[in-house]
């Protein structure tokens, strides 16, 4: 059985070693420089491993109202899965070269297809090569599966309406940085602020010095206070462009706290309907 929510380096290195290995995805990726990512995976990537790009292969078209990283269709996202060589009964590890940013929006993607059977590589790439791992360049040879069929979300989700709706009753998590969620600055969004109610969690916070998650104990201790130990279902994760609020929801399931639900328009979305509210602290 695949260990998840994240999976160690040693542990991959075993796996892979098995009659049935699991399917990697290197998810690696840079905000400011959109190609970065796929040219890393290029120069050197985990043997095997496939690249999926945030903007062409984990998020829809912008129409300009629907946030900076929409979620695509189902169907769609589907398409990519099945051609990426994820199956029923296929176990998928997911990396990236950037303390699991980007891994761990394409981790709830495949879990929201309904795909239980995925962990993300504890400290990426530099965790893989510190184990021995090795690397290797070029493009990985293609494993259509077709379609994914679809089946219930493992995960849960809301958009804008339902949560402007739950404001007040559920706890809302921002991964931003603070002096974004403050609203000192915004470089890149409408507006400047977050959504009432809502409460920072740096996603960052969740690594160490090292890249690899806190220990499930240090993340509880630090989750708790912050999210309570209600039912996941109450809290809800965000970010700017919903992200990083899988990383979040993601050390969520690491402290034994569920996984939470996502608001995956996020702040993006948010702040660019001038009706919705907007705080500032």
């Amino acid at each position: 059985m695949l260990p998840t929510p994240l999976i160690d380096a040693a542990t991959l290195r075993a796996r892979l070693a098995q009659p049935k290995p699991p399917l990697l995805l290197d998810a690696s990726f840079e905000l400011t420089d959109p190609q970065q990512g796929e040219r890393q995976y290029m120069e050197g990537h985990l043997p095997g491993a496939a690249y999926v790009h945030l903007e062409r292969d984990l998020s829809a078209v912008k129409s300009g109202t629907n946030g900076r990283h929409p979620m695509p269709a189902r169907a769609q996202f589907a398409r990519t899965a099945g051609a990426l060589g994820i199956a029923p009964g296929v176990d998928v590890v997911v990396y990236d070269r950037q303390g699991a940013m980007y891994a761990s929006r394409a981790w709830w993607m495949v879990l929201w297809l309904g795909h239980a059977e995925v962990a993300v590589l504890d400290g990426g790439v530099a965790a893989w090569l510190a184990a021995g791992g090795t690397l290797v360049a070029g493009p990985a040879a293609a494993g259509d599966a077709g379609p994914y069929p679809l089946r219930t979300p493992v995960v849960a989700s809301v958009d804008a309406q339902e949560l402007l709706q739950q404001l007040g009753q559920i706890r809302l998590l921002d991964a931003r940085a603070p002096e974004r969620f403050r609203g000192d600055v915004e470089p890149l969004d409408a507006q400047a602020g977050h959504i009432p109610g809502a409460r920072n969690r740096f996603f960052k916070d969740n690594l160490d010095a090292d890249g690899r998650f806190k220990s499930p104990a240090r993340l509880r201790a630090e989750l708790v206070p912050i999210v309570g130990e209600a039912s996941a279902r109450t809290v809800v994760h965000q970010c700017g462009s919903g992200v990083t609020a899988c990383h979040n929801a993601l050390a969520m399931e690491a402290a034994g706290l569920g996984r939470g639900v996502l608001y995956a328009g996020s702040w993006s979305e948010w702040s660019s309907d001038p009706s919705r509210p907007v705080a500032r602290d």
